[in-house]
């Protein structure tokens, strides 16, 4: 599961699952041995009720045992009519263990299962201790009869020709009603669980709506421009109202040190830039100067070409310090990019020639005008072209092309250079990011790391976008899109 809510509402099905199910087995066991226990109760009562009757019938008349037309010995007519409105299982037995008398369950057994039964009747009654009956029993009637849960209980007080009465029942009457309780607890379960985990999973999406709120707002930020928006402060002070208090917290010392640096960004570029242009002067004066000697010359050359560097670094610092605190202000107006794109490329032809790299030029024959800010998106054109014929061996093509389409004006620069590690990639718009200059054709001027920052700067302010695409010994191509109507603030 991705998502909180997801897991939230695993875990709280898996815990009322496992908890209905314990709940299931407890409720099983202990509904199970009650019904035994009654089942116990019920055998014995009748034990004890048919052990009562034959005392008093023995009492009453004398004699309990007649013969029957076979001669063999059963209870007297009397007394077998009335145990025979006895439910279950009821056997009686003589002292020499002949069967005197069967219920109707009984006699309705086969007569294999019958001399089972019978055969159990005629076990000794002497287990029963002092209260005259044994411990309850079970056992299996075969083949395919009923389990009997049964007693046996002496009867001594019945003379001396009755010797035990066996009282039993089939467990399926104690079964059945387990079944019963195993089929309404299923029930209970399939109907219940399917409401009780939609209710879960509904009760974790409100617990975490905060949750979602507070992620759209913070993806909201972008960039150092948005550290001034604030997550909203539940009433509630619990742990998600300290989260986003702890987080405001942390967006105001960001806030707090964004800006501070840019500050001092902007403060320490413009500061710099007056020292660095009489230094500039002081240099180009020495050089022009005549019968300046050789050894002299050179230094003085490098020295200018730092100057020159230090001054392309101060004005794109202090070009992005304006950015970020948003007044670099764009001077928009109507223009035909073919003219922008020609004037780089008339630059970029320049630079090719010296670097013995080859650049094709592509611009549509119809006018492509938006309004922008010229000198700006020159830039932005200057820059990527620089960088293409910078990256491409000798003897490699560098390509520019303009196209117009869906509402989209598109500038795209491909090169056949050694591209870029993948890597690499999502740091090639990082202010300050450079490829090893193993990368670099020649090393003797070194970028400044804010080419493709200022880049990306200038197309998002246009609302346009800038994309990177490269292999490694295959190229790289970067596409600026931007819109034929933009509605971005300026």
């Amino acid at each position: 599961m991705e998502s909180i809510r997801g897991r939230l509402t695993v875990w709280y099905m898996t815990a009322l699952i496992l908890s209905l199910a314990i709940f299931a087995v407890i409720l099983y066991f202990a509904r199970r041995s009650a019904t035994y226990q009654d089942l116990d109760r019920r055998i014995q009562s009748e034990a004890n009720l048919i052990a009562g009757i034959l005392a008093e019938s023995y009492r009453a008349r004398g004699v309990l045992v007649e013969k029957d037309t076979a001669g063999r010995p059963v209870l007297i007519s009397e007394v077998a009519a009335v145990l025979e409105v006895v439910p279950d299982f009821l056997l009686v037995t003589s002292r020499d263990g002949q069967l005197l008398f069967g219920s109707p369950d009984a006699r309705s057994l086969g007569f294999t299962q019958f001399e089972q039964i019978s055969a159990l009747a005629n076990s000794s009654a002497s287990d029963g201790g002092a209260s005259g009956s044994t411990p309850p029993r079970r056992h299996r009637i075969t083949p395919n009869g009923p389990t009997l849960h049964y007693v046996i209980r002496s009867v001594p007080e019945a003379g001396g020709q009755i010797g035990a009465v066996l009282a039993g029942a089939d467990t399926r009457s104690a079964e059945l009603q387990v079944a019963q309780l195993v089929t309404t607890i299923v029930i209970a379960f399939l109907v219940g669980i399917v409401p009780a985990v939609l209710v879960g999973r509904w009760i974790a999406g409100r617990a975490l709506e905060p949750v979602d709120t507070m992620i759209t707002e913070i993806r909201e930020i972008t960039d150092g421009r948005s550290l001034h928006r604030r997550l909203p402060v539940p009433m509630e002070k619990d742990e998600l109202g300290r989260l986003a208090g702890t987080i405001n917290q942390m967006w105001t010392r960001l806030e707090r040190s964004f800006a501070a640096l840019r500050r001092f960004t902007a403060d320490a570029s413009h500061e710099l830039k007056t020292p660095l242009t009489v230094v500039r002067a002081g240099v180009e004066r020495a050089i022009t100067r005549p019968g300046v000697p050789p050894e002299t010359l050179a230094p003085l050359e490098e020295t200018l070409q730092e100057v020159n560097r230090m001054t392309e670094l101060l004005d794109s610092l202090l070009t992005l310090a304006r950015a970020d605190e948003g007044r670099a202000d764009l001077h928009r107006e109507p223009v035909d990019l073919r003219e922008i794109i020609e004037e780089a490329g008339e630059t970029g032809e320049l630079l090719a020639e010296h670097a013995g790299v080859n650049i094709e030029i592509r611009l549509p024959p119809q006018p492509l005008v938006l309004a922008v800010d010229r000198s700006r998106v020159r830039q932005l054109a200057l820059n990527l072209i620089e960088n293409a014929v910078k990256y491409t061996p000798r003897g490699g093509q560098v390509s520019v092309e303009l196209t117009g389409n869906d509402g989209r004006v598109v500038f795209t620069v491909a090169d056949t250079g050694i591209g870029i590690a993948a890597g690499d990639l999502p740091h090639v718009f990082d202010r300050f990011w450079r490829a090893d200059s193993a990368r670099t054709r020649t090393s003797e001027r070194a970028g400044t790391g804010l080419g493709l920052a200022i880049c990306k700067w200038i197309a998002e302010a246009h609302g346009g976008t800038i994309e990177v695409q490269s292999r490694p010994g295959r190229g790289t191509t970067f596409t600026v899109g931007l819109p034929r109507s933009d509605s971005s603030p300026h």
